[in-house]
């Protein structure tokens, strides 16, 4: 049996799957419910200093749907816990007491001065919390104050402050990370150079989900207006992936702890985000749209995966794909696929066709009996055809040698690009010269 406990920067935890700082951690109600349904540890959302934090009594959430109003993304336009300090601090303290092997952070988000974050640390420090995670993350509502985005798309800021709050606690400090940015590496070797003890990302992506054309207004709309917000779920997953895989191969930051965050919704996801170099990760979207219960598949399929792998412990695959995370200069142009179709399998119902015939190099053909195949020599082994075929392993790749010919024309369909251990593209000879 797989091994699913988790030491995070030393913060303790019975498997690695935290809720995020969001509407499902702000009350001591919500949280014990989450940690009585499984999940490892939470970040309670975020805390401030101002007590006149407000937040809109209309719609808070613009939704983007998949097939069968499938939630593939939200938006949210939601702030900072509107709720007192006093009580999420008392609650805090009541919650890890009672739940002493779960992971409890506090996120946090004051003005940036040196005054309010030594203040609020020394209050959250009292309640026995494990850690703080610093947000520099936020896109909306409280980034017009500057604080939230406005502070983490400024690296010389993140530095700062992080060191303010190293100096001020004995707590493990996460920056979360803003993915509203050019280059995510900046942000994080900032954070590094202040003494972070890890990073989070992605915080949400700036955005407008949609507008209603009744209203001539964004959605969600507040009296006829509305504002761009917070966008995560399954639609960010890819954004979230990329900013994990630049941090971990980054020689400044390869070092630097990650807690993954951005669209997880399965065991698979949370897979792909620890291979990528992520010590735990932090889900929301998924808990919001199924409720808590979602974390025991989860859990389950984690296990299952890593036992079917002969993986113990989270340890043993944490970042196994960083090394096959390239620059595309490096790819291997004697890799050579070409599409096979399954004529078995085939339902005939020609999507495959119409996209590679419409949008992509006309190398599928079919016949008056609506028998499609691929035409060898015009295939660039782009797999459209794979992704739109409605049958799973009905088309696949095939990889091909080198030099290789079409048996049926005696024309060569596999160009030979030389000798790859001196091609251009190989980084061994790049490295070399």
């Amino acid at each position: 049996m797989a091994d699913l406990s988790s030491d995070f920067i030393g913060i303790k935890s019975p498997n690695p799957f935290w809720l995020a700082s969001a509407p499902p951690t702000d009350k001591e109600y919500n949280v014990r419910r989450a940690f009585d349904a499984g999940w490892g540890g939470v970040v309670w959302k975020t805390l401030g200093l101002d007590p006149h934090i407000v937040n809109v009594n209309g719609p808070r959430y613009g939704v983007v749907y998949g097939p069968d109003r499938k939630v593939i993304g939200i938006n949210n336009i939601e702030l900072i816990t509107d709720r007192p300090l006093d009580v999420n601090l008392e609650e805090i303290k009541r919650v890890k007491r009672d739940y002493p092997d779960r992971a409890m952070v506090v996120s946090l988000m004051v003005p940036c001065e040196e005054v309010c974050w030594t203040e609020i640390l020394a209050k959250v420090e009292d309640t026995g919390a494990d850690g703080v995670e610093l947000n520099f993350g936020c896109p909306h509502g409280m980034s017009e104050r500057g604080m939230g985005a406005s502070v983490g798309q400024v690296p010389e800021y993140i530095q700062m402050v992080t060191e303010w709050c190293k100096a001020a606690t004995k707590m493990p400090v996460i920056v979360k990370l803003t993915p509203n940015i050019s280059d995510i590496r900046y942000p994080a070797r900032a954070a590094m150079a202040g003494g972070a003890d890890a990073v989070s990302l992605i915080n949400t992506v700036s955005s407008i989900t949609s507008v209603n054309l009744d209203l001539m207004a964004p959605e969600p709309t507040i009296d006829g207006k509305g504002s761009h917000g917070g966008y995560c779920g399954p639609a960010v997953k890819p954004i979230a992936l990329n900013m994990i895989a630049e941090i971990g191969r980054d020689p400044e930051t390869a070092n630097l702890p990650l807690s993954g965050i951005g669209g997880i919704t399965t065991w698979r996801d949370a897979a792909e985000f620890i291979a990528l170099g992520a010590g735990n990760v932090q889900v929301c979207t998924a808990a919001m749209v199924y409720g808590f219960k979602i974390v025991e598949e989860m859990k389950v399929g984690l296990s299952d995966w890593m036992d079917e792998k002969g993986y113990s412990s989270i340890s043993d695959f944490k970042g196994l794909a960083v090394p096959n995370v390239t620059d595309w200069q490096y790819l291997n142009l004697n890799y050579v696929t070409k599409a096979r179709i399954d004529q078995d399998a085939c339902i005939k119902c020609g999507r495959c066709y119409a996209a590679c015939e419409d949008t992509s190099h006309q190398a599928i053909s079919m016949s008056a009996e609506r028998t499609f195949e691929v035409i060898d020599e015009e295939c660039v082994a782009c797999n459209l055809c794979v992704n739109v075929c409605p049958v799973e392993n009905c088309i696949t790749m095939e990889k091909l040698s080198p030099g290789a010919v079409d048996l049926r024309t005696g024309e060569t369909v596999v160009p030979d690009h030389g000798d790859w251990t001196t091609h251009p593209n190989n980084p061994t000879a790049v490295a070399a010269e």
